[in-house]
């Protein structure tokens, strides 16, 4: 399909820069296809949206601070260099994005961060070195400290990864290291958020299971390339980056228990949404899953585990947008987000919300 039939114009003022405060207080456009217009409700409404026997899927994928800032060592010269740390190879070596990777070398070292403190357990500084470069910016970094040693370094000197079109406006922060995890988090690894998920508190929790609306949990690892725009003119041209993912089996088999009785699978999130999907059976029953996915979701798809989904809204051109016009159509879609923009939704990571619903053609 043409990219350009995934393009809108979101007015900048829409794009949120700061979560809603109490998070739960945001909005929730409500989209049924075929249904005569939208509902305007909040997230609070979760819980008379949905029924009892429905069950809600959540990504418990930790971010970790993986944004760095450094000087390239090279004899006597030095060069400010950022890093976007996207994949673990190892006890000691990160791929990474590099800006700008054009004054890198294989060989070189990069120094992070510095202090005054001269405990044993804290790090005075991070060195790494290049061992490798790729394309577009990539390179393999291989540090001076390793595993938890290393772990620790990363979360003293690293800053949370916010999306460009946040970090474009202002600098992350101190709050930023609350607002941007899930309250659920609980595995390290993603260098980008499952936003859906931001929206839920401890109060949604207890109304949710008070209705008798089940919880479970899967991890994907979101990376980076879930803010790469598609540069290509057509979808089919365009290659997702990979991300890796668990279905563990004993959630695959409360899932498929759960809809054995009649309940009705929602994913919160598109990163849930993909893994459930990665991990489908022809016949609809979600399989123990554990390993990469870069399932590219388009309108004609055929879903096959999932009723339900809650999500952000995305940005133009994106794959993101692609799936979810996949999911409850693309007329529907656009028409949901023309809705939005009029309404003063606040769109992206930090943005407001939709309860979508199928397009009985997308089952």
């Amino acid at each position: 399909m043409r990219v350009d039939l995934f393009d809108f114009e979101l007015p900048e003022e829409r794009i949120a820069l700061r979560p809603a405060n109490p998070r739960d207080s945001a909005r929730l456009l409500v989209v049924r296809p075929g249904a005569a217009g939208f509902e305007d409700r909040s997230v609070r409404d979760l819980p008379e949206l949905l029924g009892p026997g429905d069950v809600l899927v959540f990504n418990d994928t930790k971010v970790i601070p993986a944004r760095l800032f450094g000087l390239r060592v090279r004899d006597e010269a030095a060069a400010r260099i950022e890093v976007l740390l996207h994949r673990r190879e190892g006890e000691e070596r990160w791929r990474a994005f590099a800006r700008p990777a054009k004054r890198l070398a294989v060989g070189d070292r990069i120094r992070f961060g510095e202090s005054a403190e001269s405990t044993a357990c804290e790090l005075v500084r991070l060195d790494a070195e290049v061992e490798e470069k790729g394309e577009g910016g990539e390179v393999l970094l291989r540090f001076a400290f390793a595993g938890a040693f290393l772990d620790e370094a990363i979360e003293r000197l690293g800053e949370m990864p916010l999306p460009p079109y946040i970090a474009a406006r202002r600098p992350a922060d101190e709050q930023d290291r609350a607002d941007y995890q899930t309250l659920y988090a609980r595995e390290e690894g993603a260098v980008a958020a499952p936003t859906a998920g931001l929206h839920f508190t401890d109060d949604l929790f207890r109304r949710l299971e008070a209705r008798g609306i089940g919880r479970a949990f899967v991890t994907l690892h979101v990376g980076p390339g879930t803010f790469l725009p598609v540069k290509a003119e057509d979808t089919g041209e365009h290659r997702m980056h990979a991300e890796f993912g668990v279905v563990s089996s004993g959630t695959a088999a409360a899932l498929n228990e759960a809809r054995g009785r009649g309940g009705r699978i929602v994913a919160v999130g598109t990163t849930s949404l993909r893994l459930l999907e990665s991990a489908a059976c022809d016949d609809g029953t979600i399989a123990p899953f554990s390993g990469e996915t870069d399932i590219f979701i388009t309108p004609g798809f055929s879903f096959r585990a999932v009723d339900a989904l809650v999500t952000n809204f995305h940005l133009p051109r994106s794959t993101l947008f692609m799936l979810v016009s996949a999911f409850s159509g693309q007329e529907t879609m656009k028409a949901a987000y023309a809705h939005a923009i009029a309404a003063g939704y606040r769109f992206y990571s930090y943005g407001d919300a939709c309860l979508l619903f199928p397009d009985e053609r997308s089952r």
